[in-house]
């Protein structure tokens, strides 16, 4: 079972994956830190010292990851100060931190499904109803989409403006 390749994809050796959208993705947020400070700020981890001790890394590995995922716009890094303190940052997510949240909670379903000995930990859950909450494939009308029916296709928008950039480098 497989996507449905479509027009030139349709041989998969006569294309290559430059500029794969899942490339990209993987190079910003692949690491096991980033996941698990993302994890983190989706659970209301704002500050620096509790995405450190509630992931596991150092301090170095923590400012690292959030200046990363500060810089790639998906956390925005606010100022805040306690009574007698110093200022300090606290980390929020950004609409594009948000956005990713179905990625990441289809990652977690698929973990709970697969990589759990028993039942899942935890229950992902609509707050106002408790039905429960999964991520799946479907049309903008609300039809299922099995792998078999998935078709990929290129885009021409991409295409014309990669075609546009290149011409505007040369």
């Amino acid at each position: 079972m497989a996507a449905v390749m479509e027009g030139p994809l349709a041989d998969l050796n006569k294309w290559n994956t430059e500029g794969c959208s899942i490339a990209k993705a993987m190079d910003l947020i692949g690491t096991r830190s980033a996941m698990l400070i993302l994890r983190e700020a989706y659970y209301g981890t704002r500050r620096f010292d509790g995405f450190a001790r509630r992931v596991g890394i150092t301090d170095a590995a923590a400012s690292a990851q959030l200046r990363k995922l500060t810089a790639a716009g998906l956390l925005e890094k606010r100022p805040y100060q306690e009574e007698g303190q110093r200022t300090r940052h606290e980390y929020t997510l950004t609409q594009m931190g948000t956005d990713l949240l179905p990625a990441v909670v289809a990652l977690w379903q698929w973990g709970d499904t697969y990589l759990q000995p028993g039942p899942a930990p935890l229950l992902r859950v609509d707050a106002e109803t408790g039905a429960p909450v999964t991520v799946d494939l479907r049309t903008e009308d609300g039809t299922a989409v099995p792998l078999d029916r998935l078709a990929i296709r290129v885009n021409q928008p991409y295409l014309d403006h990669r075609a546009e950039r290149r011409k505007a480098d040369s």
